[in-house]
């Protein structure tokens, strides 16, 4: 599979773990999950109990916040 170790499929959707969100928005791991604890992104749990994010919803949310954009904004 061509994914990284850490990223997982979960019906052909990526999954993210908490690391690498957090690193997509500059903030703690922690803050995450109390994201997730908050409603505001949904996660799956693996069979270990470790929380996973859907990229796709992590995309959207992170397209939500004005700042985080990866395209110039005039685009």
């Amino acid at each position: 599979m061509s994914t990284s170790p850490r990223t997982t499929t979960f019906e052909d959707e990526e999954l993210l773990t908490p690391a690498e969100v957090a690193a997509m928005f500059r903030v703690d791991p922690k803050t995450v999950t109390r994201w997730a604890k908050a409603g505001k992104l949904s996660s799956i749990r693996t069979l270990g109990g470790h929380r996973r994010y859907r990229a796709s919803e992590v995309a959207s949310l992170r397209a939500g916040i004005p700042g985080q954009r990866t395209e110039p904004a005039g685009a």
